[in-house]
């Protein structure tokens, strides 16, 4: 990492990856050519679970072909114009693209995360949509985080 100052680890990576959002994944197909979609995510037990189509789209054409992915959190961000600037938070990891063992632990780690408030409507969902849903784990080989959480005063 070229800004050793604004490197982070242990906790506050863990915070980041624990509240994002959603994640960049990034693949490679046969072709070569890169490919990434925001995907929901949850980040339990050291690792990154996914939900997609069954069987289906670019993304899983891709693992099939290289297994090796790309991870992506921004968390909080502020952009401060005056300042020509942005206060960020980020987390990149790299690892194994694979499917679940446990897809029933993926989808309720999922569900805990997006949809604590409705666990029994969801856990019917699930049941509805199991046949149809592909769950995946990102085995992490690297982790990296950055933030910028202090302005700095333009020398313009």
């Amino acid at each position: 990492m070229r800004r050793k100052d604004r490197e982070i680890m242990g906790e506050e990576i863990e915070m980041i990856l624990q509240k994002g959002e959603y994640g960049i994944l990034s693949t490679v197909g046969q072709d070569g050519k890169p490919y990434a979609v925001p995907l929901s995510y949850v980040w339990k037990d050291g690792l990154i679970h996914l939900h997609c189509a069954a069987n289906v789209g670019k993304k899983l054409e891709n693992i099939s072909y290289c297994s090796d992915v790309c991870f992506v959190v921004v968390g909080d961000t502020t952009v401060q114009p005056e300042k020509f600037g942005t206060l960020y938070e980020s987390v990149i990891l790299t690892g194994q693209m694979m499917p679940s063992k446990d897809k029933q632990a993926s989808l309720i780690a999922l569900l805990e995360k997006y949809s604590k408030e409705f666990l029994e409507k969801g856990m019917q969902y699930i049941q509805a949509a199991w046949d149809k849903t592909g769950v995946y784990i990102i085995y992490p080989e690297q982790i990296t985080g950055k933030a910028k959480r202090t302005a700095m005063h333009s020398k313009v």
